[in-house]
């Protein structure tokens, strides 16, 4: 996988922290830069730390399917990538993320480990897919990470000055670039494109 292509999957990894982030931007009256780094760390380290377990179940099964690992990677990418613009899509507008109970605090250990999770999940698929694809792992991952820290971080500033209108652009955008990633690695595989 080159870098170009590395940088397309890791932008569209990272577009539910993103819209997440614009939600959480829009929970402080001014978000500054420690706002921005605790999302970045939050979610950076989540999208970098579920494509490594990924990576690490998809090696111990690589050599079982690895003549229908593209049709594998397709799918995945694909159902993400669908579900990403199914969110995006829906009439829920609204940001549930600002929802402090107990007087919790917006940016706690509480508030954002779940967020950080729940975002991360689809990055646990992508970490089989890289599997298959002998992807340098701890380079990959490492950019994955920072990319998701950037974008998050620009997220919460974003979410703080313009609002949530961002919030289902970015899911919708996530989810096609996605899905472009899964037809491509499909189309190099069977030999369409080079």
């Amino acid at each position: 996988m080159s870098l170009p292509e590395l940088f397309v999957l890791a932008v569209g990894l990272s577009m539910d922290a993103f819209a997440v982030s614009i939600c959480k931007g829009l929970c402080v009256p001014k978000a500054g830069m420690r706002e921005c780094c605790t999302a970045g760390i939050y979610f950076g380290g989540f999208q970098a730390f579920m494509p490594l377990l990924g990576f690490l179940l998809g090696v111990q099964f690589k050599e079982y399917i690895t003549s229908i690992d593209h049709w594998i990677a397709f799918i995945l990418l694909g159902i993400i990538g669908i579900n990403m613009i199914r969110e995006a899509r829906s009439a829920e507008e609204d940001c549930p993320t600002c929802a402090t109970e107990n007087g919790q605090a917006p940016f706690s250990l509480k508030a954002m480990l779940p967020l950080a999770i729940a975002t991360s999940i689809d990055a646990l698929a992508i970490g089989v897919t890289l599997a298959f694809l002998q992807v340098e792992i701890l380079p990959a991952i490492t950019f994955i990470g920072v990319i998701t820290f950037l974008i998050s971080g620009a997220g919460i500033r974003i979410g703080n000055i313009f609002g949530s209108k961002w919030k289902s652009k970015a899911e919708f955008a996530g989810g096609i670039i996605l899905i472009y990633m899964g037809m491509k690695i499909l189309l190099e595989h069977l030999g369409i494109i080079g």
